[in-house]
């Protein structure tokens, strides 16, 4: 890749830096920074803030405003449960922050297969690079996860960090980034591993790391969407309930095709006998 071409996605990053930390910090804070670290404060502060708000106007519609509507009043959360939730998510933070950080890196440099503009693709091979990034990224979070599950070692020194939250009046939107941060920086790398291999869009690929706050808040809420192939909560809830069932992260169909997945509905059919 050429300087000039190099320099479109460092002017991106850049862009992003400003917008973020200029709203919220004061100028001298932040701009002697080297540009490394101008994007990792950008995350960390971003990262944070989405986490904090999604996840407390998620918990006040759903245990509020609509209480006994979607979750039963004694399957509701303590709140101390959900500080501690905010607390192991946030002491995690920092670190969660230094991997879209180091893949920005990565892409100003030119290591990666990432384009900065659709129009140097076109559309319909954008579609394709994206459906493959994220059929990748499927697979690649299915065994990470089931990995930190079948070694004893990984399970016993990082996931099981998360898996304390193993009951429904456990379970909350702010469990979706309470895990130790290595375990939660693993499961989010076939997002940057897809970078090398699969063209992929530098704006969607920021976009999705992020979107993945929200996802991970989705499917700790103990709520089932019903609306197929999507892994939602009612498949996770027996995830963390069974330990061995539905390790898939967007859809169920890594599980269907391996033998691991349980369907909430054969649950529900089995407590009606």
């Amino acid at each position: 890749m050429g300087d000039k071409y190099l320099q479109q996605f460092l002017d991106e990053t850049t862009w992003y830096n400003h917008i973020v930390l200029g709203y919220l910090l004061p100028t001298n804070l932040w701009y002697p920074l080297p540009h490394f670290l101008q994007t990792w404060l950008r995350n960390y502060l971003a990262g944070t803030l989405l986490y904090l708000i999604s996840g407390f106007l998620w918990c006040f519609y759903i245990y509020y405003l609509k209480r006994n509507v979607y979750v039963p009043k004694d399957a509701i959360p303590t709140n101390k449960a959900m500080l501690l939730q905010i607390y192991v998510a946030m002491k995690a933070m920092p670190w969660y922050c230094a991997l879209p950080s180091l893949s920005e890196y990565m892409i100003e440099n030119g290591w990666t297969k990432c384009y900065d503009r659709v129009g140097e693709v076109g559309w319909l091979p954008h579609l394709l690079y994206l459906s493959l990034y994220l059929v990748f990224v499927e697979f690649g979070i299915y065994w990470m996860h089931r990995e930190l599950h079948d070694i004893k070692p990984l399970y016993k020194y990082l996931h099981a960090t998360h898996h304390i939250y193993n009951k429904q009046n456990t379970l909350s939107p702010f469990a979706g980034l309470a895990f130790h941060p290595v375990d939660g920086i693993l499961q989010a790398v076939p997002h940057v591993i897809a970078l090398f291999i699969i063209p992929t869009h530098f704006t969607t690929h920021v976009g999705l790391l992020f979107l993945e706050a929200i996802w991970t808040a989705n499917i700790h809420d103990c709520i089932h969407g019903k609306l197929w192939p999507v892994m939602g909560a009612g498949y996770h809830t027996i995830h963390h309930t069974t330990y061995r069932h539905n390790y898939g992260h967007y859809t169920i169909w890594m599980d269907w095709m391996l033998g691991t997945l349980r369907d909430p509905s054969d649950e529900e059919g089995k407590k009606v006998t």
